[in-house]
C-alpha cells in the first residue's frame, strides 16, 4: 500500500506562524535584562531550571526517535529480541534514580533562592548594601487604576511614578483600597501581591541608573490595561533634588484628599501627580478603611464603553 505525497509546496506552510515572531520586540524583554540584584538572581535561577529540564527532556526526545528508527517495522538489522526478559538493574537505576536526584537538586536550589529573594528578607541585598546605609521606606497603595507611592519619612508621596535612589536598598509596604492587584517590575524585581485591608512587603536595589516599566500583573477591572507607572532610578544628587522639588508641591495628601484620589481612575494619559505635607499613618489607615468595608463603587457604564460620558469622566 503505497502512501500519497504531500504537496511539495504546501510543506512550507508549517513555517507560517514563523511569521508572528516579527511582532515580537526585543524592547520587552525585561525579564532577560535584569538591572538589579534580586532581578539577576531571578534571570540566574530561571536559566538554571531550563536548563536542568532541558537535560532531561532533550535527551528523551532523542532517544524515543532513536527507538522508532532502530525498531522500526521494516529495519534491515533486526533487533535483539528477549521474551523472555524480566529485570534489569541499570534499568531500575535510571527509572528511580536519575528522577530522585533531580528533584534533589531542584529542591536545594529552590530552597538557596527563596531565602534570596524572599520579599520580606532578600538575604542577596545584603552583601549588596552599603554597611550602615538606611534603606528608603516607601508605602504603596493601589486603587481603580491607580498607583500611590507614598515616601512616609519624606512626607511626600507620587501617583504613577516611583523615584528612587541607585545602589539604595528601597523596602515596599503594600496595600489595597479595592481588589487584588499584583506588583511588578521585571528589570527589578518580582512580583508580589497587594491585597485590600492586608500589608504585603517587597525590597529591591536598582544597581543602574535608568527608567524601567512597572505595571500590575493582577486583572483587576475595566482601568487594568492602563494601571501602569514609571520607576526611575537616579544617582543620590538626583533624588535629593527631586525630593526637595515634591516638598514644595502646593497639593496636600490628607485622608479626605486620598479618598477623592482614589475613587475610579482609568489612567489613560499615564498622568503623574505630586502631593507634599502628606497626612503621618496614611498607609495604616487606608487598611483600616478597607477592613471596615471603605468601597470605592465603579459605575458600569465605566468598564462597558470606552465612549461613554462615565467613562470619560473618570479617564486622566
Amino acid at each position: 500500500m503505497s502512501r500519497e505525497k504531500f504537496p511539495g509546496a504546501l510543506r512550507y506552510l508549517a513555517l507560517m506562524p514563523l511569521l508572528f515572531l516579527g511582532g515580537c520586540s526585543n524592547q520587552h524583554f525585561w525579564l532577560f535584562n535584569p538591572k538589579g540584584p534580586i532581578s539577576e538572581m531571578e534571570l540566574h535561577y530561571l536559566i538554571l531550571d531550563v536548563s536542568i529540564m532541558l537535560a532531561i527532556v532533550i535527551p528523551t526526545t532523542l532517544m524515543v526517535i532513536w527507538f522508532l528508527w532502530r525498531y522500526r517495522a521494516n529495519a534491515k538489522t533486526k533487533a535483539k529480541y528477549d521474551p523472555n526478559w524480566t529485570h534489569s538493574n541499570v534499568l531500575e537505576v535510571i527509572v528511580w534514580g536519575v528522577p530522585i536526584l533531580i528533584v534533589a537538586v531542584l529542591g536545594y536550589y529552590s530552597y538557596i533562592g527563596i531565602h534570596e529573594v524572599n520579599p520580606y528578607n532578600p538575604t542577596v541585598l545584603t552583601s549588596k548594601t552599603q554597611p550602615g546605609a538606611d534603606p528608603l521606606e516607601v508605602d504603596v497603595i493601589t486603587t481603580d487604576w491607580q498607583w500611590l507611592f507614598v515616601y512616609p519619612k519624606l512626607h511626600i508621596a507620587s501617583s504613577n511614578e516611583l523615584v528612587i535612589p541607585t545602589h539604595t536598598r528601597v523596602n515596599f509596604r503594600l496595600t489595597s483600597t479595592s481588589v487584588t492587584n499584583g506588583f511588578f517590575i521585571p528589570q527589578l524585581v518580582g512580583q508580589i501581591y497587594i491585597m485590600p485591608g492586608m500589608r504585603t512587603k517587597q525590597s529591591l536595589l536598582a544597581s543602574h541608573a535608568g527608567e524601567y516599566h512597572g505595571f500590575s500583573a493582577a486583572l483587576s477591572g475595566g482601568g487594568f490595561s492602563w494601571m501602569q507607572f514609571k520607576t526611575k532610578a537616579v544617582s543620590q544628587s538626583e533624588f535629593n533634588a527631586w525630593v526637595a522639588k515634591v516638598q514644595k508641591s502646593n497639593t496636600h495628601l490628607s485622608y479626605t484628599d486620598f479618598e477623592k484620589y482614589a475613587q475610579p481612575t482609568v489612567n489613560i494619559n499615564h498622568k503623574t501627580q505630586y502631593f507634599s505635607d502628606v497626612q503621618t499613618g496614611l498607609f495604616t489607615q487606608v487598611i483600616k478603611a478597607a477592613k471596615a468595608g471603605k468601597v470605592y463603587p465603579t459605575p458600569n457604564a465605566l468598564t462597558e464603553n470606552m465612549q461613554s460620558e462615565e467613562f470619560l469622566k473618570h479617564a486622566n
